[in-house]
């Protein structure tokens, strides 16, 4: 009995990090498996990427306060008719050290924009590709571009595709939205290194086109967003 009541109390764990996401505190436990976590703030139906597969159980819909959210970003250019299915709400905070590893979203299920709201403070996306061959680079204009009109064009320079990353300032309460390359063949992250403040980042993401009208799976993407676009959620 002596015994069992001198046992070192299991370590929490106190993050809710997964897959790609990082932070310190996950860090130094890596190597055991934690007896629980929080659960993060995602509204969406629960996906085995790798097998290909969904549920809807327990999906209610994206939460009531995004109502508004949703509306206003369909009033801007390129965002017309996006109906999004999951939110993903991530907590960053330079005390933990928080981070999130360069990757590409899936595209099996997600479509073709993924649309992130920056809050709280500024931080910067970094974009990087994983590809063979070079990419030409010229310096940045230090004039306006009308300016550059009929002018010489700045000098140029090849460079391994690996050896680029691009960094993207991220202002607070600025809407960032990847399409095309972007989306597909840049990954994306934030280095642990440019969260300075507390920072939250809202990612919404919409249906692939396999799920949209004509689709091999139009009946699920209907319910999928039919459930979305209630806004009756609770986190998943």
């Amino acid at each position: 009995m002596a015994a069992a009541a001198a046992e070192t109390p299991e370590v929490l764990r106190e993050c809710g990090c997964k897959g790609i996401r990082t932070c310190l505190i996950c860090e130094r436990q890596r190597g055991s498996d934690p007896p629980w976590e929080l659960p993060p703030a995602d509204y969406g139906p629960k996906v085995n990427f790798r097998k290909q597969k969904l549920k809807t159980e327990g999906f209610c819909g994206l939460p009531s306060f995004s109502r508004e959210v949703v509306r206003r970003m369909g009033l801007y250019p390129g965002l017309e008719g996006f109906r999004p299915v999951e939110q993903c709400n991530l907590d960053y905070c330079p005390e933990r050290g928080s981070a999130i590893d360069p990757h590409l979203d899936d595209a099996w299920l997600w479509g073709e924009r993924l649309v992130s709201l920056n809050l709280l403070s500024p931080t910067v996306l970094s974009m990087c590709r994983e590809a063979p061959g070079s990419l030409l680079l010229c310096s940045a204009p230090s004039a306006a571009p009308e300016a550059l009109v009929d002018s010489v064009i700045a000098p140029s320079r090849s460079v391994l595709c690996q050896e680029v990353e691009v960094a993207i300032p991220l202002p607070a309460r600025s809407l960032l939205v990847l399409t095309g390359a972007a989306r597909h063949q840049w990954k994306h992250a934030i280095h642990r290194r440019h969260i300075e403040a507390r920072r939250v980042c809202v990612t919404f993401r919409e249906l692939s086109a396999e799920f949209g009208p004509g689709g091999r799976q139009q009946e699920l993407g209907q319910e999928l967003l039919r459930i979305a676009l209630s806004f009756q959620g609770r986190p998943v």
